[in-house]
């Protein structure tokens, strides 16, 4: 089974200046990736295409598109106080989104493809109607879109275990029962989303759930929790594809978090994961780079999730 690294040297062109969320993310990522001769080896490298307008409008409000294709030309800088902008964003994070389309078409395949889209910027925050929290277009809510679109997939699981709650993503799906979202976050934090009883509405109910952690939660709790929730979706919402909003932030020693986990967490949630989606769903899993802003750190993170991946 092919594990694809999705990427293009053009997502280092949304410049955001000094800034968390900046291109020295993506080429750290790298520099680790590129070291790692056995891993490399591994995986087929995979250029993204550009999400079609209709790809976004299935997620996003008219207004919204035309306002981040528009914000840049009109002297805008910024989206709201922390997400900024550059010339070439707008193409940038069609891209990003586009890459998590090209996942899903590799996840697809007769033989059941992996894939993981190294993307900037994220998405996850992106509502309905807004950009916010560093991010765009919501790359993990349009793949699941395109997927049920394209291939008539029934179940969608979203998991999202950035250190950051996924409220654009929860937004999208709130009443939508063909997907689940699931999250584990630090709480009380940004954007201050994400408490346990946000469940969903109308005939989404029960199709969210949130794992609040405070701050400094041990890891071997952190893991068990994110185990246990796996179980109880496995068991009512069987999934035929699984998308990770794979945010890294949520590592010991992030400079936006202050969640515990180590690298070797993150393989073991990638290999509870792919237990799921090998029983239920061919092994179809796209990973999407959400947070992560240590760059000591982050590219230690991917490589144990993508070396779990292979």
């Amino acid at each position: 089974m092919a594990v694809h690294l999705i990427y293009d040297p053009i997502y280092l062109k949304h410049d955001t200046g000094v800034h968390p969320e900046n291109a020295r993310r993506i080429d750290s990522i790298l520099h680790i990736l590129d070291s790692d001769e056995e891993l490399s080896k591994k995986l087929v490298r995979t250029e993204p295409r550009p999400a079609a307008h209709e790809d976004l409008a299935r997620c996003h409000r008219e207004d919204m598109i035309e306002h981040i294709q528009e914000a840049w030309d009109r002297g805008l800088m910024y989206l709201d106080v922390d997400t900024r902008i550059s010339r070439d964003s707008y193409e940038v994070s069609r891209l990003a989104a586009g890459a998590a389309i090209v996942g899903v078409d590799l996840a697809m395949k007769r033989e059941g493809n992996r894939a993981f889209a190294l993307v900037r910027p994220p998405g996850h925050h992106a509502t309905i109607a807004k950009a916010m929290g560093f991010c765009l277009f919501n790359s993990a809510a349009v793949a699941a879109r395109y997927a049920q679109t394209k291939y008539g997939i029934e179940r969608v699981l979203i998991i999202d275990w950035d250190v950051h709650h996924g409220n654009g993503t929860q937004e999208i799906f709130w009443d939508d029962p063909t997907v689940f979202y699931f999250s584990t976050h630090q709480y009380p934090y940004y954007p201050g989303t994400g408490a346990r009883d946000e469940r969903g509405g109308g005939k989404g109910e029960g199709f969210t759930l949130n794992i609040p952690l405070a701050a400094r939660t041990p890891s071997r709790d952190h893991g068990k929790a994110f185990t246990d929730a796996l179980k109880d979706i496995e068991s009512r919402f069987p999934p035929d594809l699984i998308i990770i909003s794979a945010g890294f932030d949520s590592r010991r020693g992030d400079t936006l978090g202050g969640l515990m986990l180590e690298d070797s967490d993150f393989s073991e949630m990638t290999k509870e994961v792919l237990r799921m989606a090998e029983k239920h769903g061919k092994g179809r899993v796209v990973g999407l780079l959400e947070g992560g802003y240590n760059l000591e750190l982050l590219g230690g993170s991917v490589q144990s999730h993508l070396t779990a991946l292979t």
